[in-house]
């Protein structure tokens, strides 16, 4: 969430930059600072109210010590209507409010200068490309892999819950435990303390982080109690620092959650989303990070590598893509996508996302640290990244390393499945 001070002083700027996100922010800018100058007003209001009464307080006192009873019990009616005026004034201020927080939220993070303008993925830019891609004779897609090998089973997901919802079965699963805990330790070696987040989050939570209310329809809502299933480990993460006050010795503060993630990804079904390329359950380990203001891009390329060395590692062919302002999300500033390329799909498939924040989840968090030596607290900055998502990791590697004999298993990999081919 933007801070009134930076919509009010860097008016233009505010509009200017949300253009690279294709948001028009020229009336929401005006309408905030006009029911800003509202709220300041009856601040002020009753401000002097409250000075009014504190003064006619002080002379009933003397009036009374002095025995002029009569002029003690008029003040004293006095302050009895200022209580009413004050009353009056607390509630418009309130009103005002709230008003002033219902059009704030409605403005997207500002993008960082790096972005550009698009419209769209089609506009997103190419920074990074390695990896070699495989030159496959009578490939076939992971759907078709799945079922040959008996590894992942939608039908069986589907009479249990419903589209979207794979069974993994025996080196199926096996494949995807190793591949979480190879996540886990490579994020552990690079400094990450482990967490293992609630699955559930109140309103507040998902409100603080922006998923609330830009990505509603997205997530799996328990109306009963009022709790939303996450849908990424991000979340419950970052809101452990909700409503805090860090200091200087508490930096950098990197953590880390493997979880399972719910999405309803509402429309989001066609060709280019069968099998494993979309979900509505899917795992994933986060990483997240909180940085002062001044370390926090040095940070993001800290976390942008660490990525990029998992899939070196995995040996995929990846790419690396800046988004432009029509693709990158509500909440961030700026923000990389990690793709590998599907040799069988002849098409490459995103399995990351790595983005700074900025203050804009702390605003919102209401997270500030103190700086050592000075008396005023300031916003923090977050960082979040996928490190990695399985679904598409895991359909690029049944793709990508099949053979006539089987899916040979990557040899980063193999102690930790305990074995390095899926045969029939």
């Amino acid at each position: 969430m933007l801070t009134v001070k930076t919509i009010r002083e860097q008016k233009d700027l505010v509009v200017s930059r949300l253009k690279i996100k294709n948001f028009d922010a020229t009336n929401i800018v005006e309408e905030i600072i006009d029911c800003d100058d509202k709220r300041r007003e009856y601040q002020l209001k009753k401000d002097n109210l409250q000075k009014q009464m504190n003064d006619i307080s002080k002379e009933i006192g003397k009036l009374f010590a002095l025995g002029k009873k009569d002029e003690a019990e008029k003040a004293r009616k006095k302050t009895g209507e200022i209580k009413e005026q004050i009353k009056e004034a607390e509630l418009s201020f309130t009103k005002t409010e709230k008003e002033l927080h219902s059009l704030i939220v409605l403005l997207p993070n500002l993008p960082h200068e790096s972005v550009k303008f698009g419209k769209g993925e089609n506009d997103n830019e190419i920074i990074k490309e390695a990896g070699v891609i495989p030159n496959l004779t009578n490939s076939k897609p992971h759907w078709e892999l799945i079922k040959d090998y008996n590894i992942i089973d939608f039908e069986l997901g589907n009479k249990v819950t419903g589209a979207g919802f794979p069974v993994y079965i025996g080196k199926g699963a096996k494949l995807q435990r190793a591949l979480i805990n190879f996540f886990l330790d490579e994020a552990e070696n690079a400094g990450y303390t482990e967490i293992l987040p609630p699955l559930l989050v109140n309103e507040d939570s998902g409100f603080a982080t922006g998923q609330l209310p830009d990505k509603e329809g997205q997530m799996y809502h328990i109306t009963a109690d009022n709790l939303y299933l996450i849908p990424t480990a991000e979340v419950p993460l970052t809101n452990l620092y909700r409503d805090i006050i860090l200091s200087d010795k508490d930096f950098p503060i990197k953590n880390m959650a493997y979880s399972a993630c719910f999405r309803r990804e509402a429309g989001s079904w066609g060709a280019h989303v069968r099998g494993l390329n979309r979900l509505h359950q899917f795992d994933k380990v986060e990483i997240v990070q909180i940085r002062r203001p001044e370390e926090s891009y040095k940070a993001l390329e800290e976390m942008k590598s660490h990525v990029e060395n998992i899939l070196i590692k995995l040996r995929l062919p990846s790419r690396v893509l800046r988004l432009c302002g029509g693709d990158i999300s509500f909440t961030a500033a700026l923000t990389f996508d990690f793709e590998v390329f599907s040799a069988a799909q002849e098409r490459w498939l995103e399995v990351s996302s790595v983005s700074n924040f900025e203050d804009f989840q702390t605003n919102r968090l209401k997270l500030r640290y103190k700086p050592e030596n000075e008396k005023k607290t300031k916003l923090a900055h977050t960082l979040n990244g996928s490190a990695l998502a399985l679904p598409r990791i895991m359909a690029a590697i049944i793709e990508n390393y099949q053979t006539e004999d089987g899916i040979i298993i990557p040899e980063i990999l193999r102690n930790y499945t305990g074995f390095n081919i899926i045969s029939k």
